[in-house]
C-alpha cells in the first residue's frame, strides 16, 4: 500500500485520516465490495438456506418476506439452532432458528460504530438499510479490513510527517 491513495480515500469524497479527519462509512465498504444480496425466504428449509451459503461463499442470509427484512440467518444459527439440538435441516423452516429483529445499519454510520455494534451484540453481519431498503450488507471480516487499513495509512501518514 506504500505511496498509494487508500481506497477509501480515491473518488469517495471521504477526507483523510490524518487531514480532514473524516470517517469512513458503511458507504465506502459497499462500494468497493460486490453489491449482491444473498437471501432466502422465511418458509424455506434450512438445509436450502445452508446450501445457497455454501454456493455464495457466505456465511449469512438475509431472510426476506414481500421484499422485507424480517430476519437473518447464519451459519452460527445453523449451528447452535439446529445441529446441537438434533433438528433436521431439510425438515426445519428458516423462520425458526433466523435471528430477528435484525441489527441493521444504515450507510452513513461509520465503520467504528459498526465495529461497536457487532462487539456489543456479538454478530458477524450488519444488513446496510437506506430507508426500509437492503442495500447490502457489511461483515466482521469487511470492518476489520477497513479499519487496518486505515491505521497503515495514518502510520505511512505519520512516518512520511516524522522523515519530512
Amino acid at each position: 500500500m506504500s505511496g498509494e491513495t487508500p481506497w477509501w480515500f480515491r473518488g469517495s469524497g471521504c477526507p483523510g485520516t490524518l487531514k480532514g479527519k473524516g470517517m469512513i462509512t458503511a458507504r465506502h465498504l459497499l462500494e468497493r465490495k460486490d453489491r449482491a444480496i444473498f437471501s432466502i425466504g422465511p418458509e424455506e428449509p434450512v438445509l436450502e438456506a445452508v446450501r445457497l451459503m455454501a454456493e455464495h461463499y457466505v456465511g449469512a442470509l438475509l431472510v426476506m418476506k414481500a421484499g422485507e427484512l424480517v430476519g437473518i440467518i447464519s451459519e452460527r444459527d445453523y449451528a447452535r439452532k439446529v445441529i446441537l439440538m438434533g433438528r433436521s435441516s431439510a425438515d426445519t423452516p428458516v423462520s425458526q432458528i433466523m435471528s430477528s429483529p435484525v441489527i441493521t445499519v444504515s450507510p452513513d454510520n461509520s465503520v467504528q460504530e459498526c465495529m461497536q455494534l457487532v462487539t456489543s451484540r456479538r454478530v458477524r453481519h450488519l444488513p446496510v438499510v437506506e430507508g426500509r431498503k437492503v442495500v447490502g450488507m457489511v461483515s466482521i471480516g469487511d470492518l476489520v479490513k477497513a479499519v487496518m487499513e486505515e491505521q497503515q495509512q495514518t502510520i505511512e501518514q505519520l512516518e512520511s510527517y516524522i522523515h519530512s
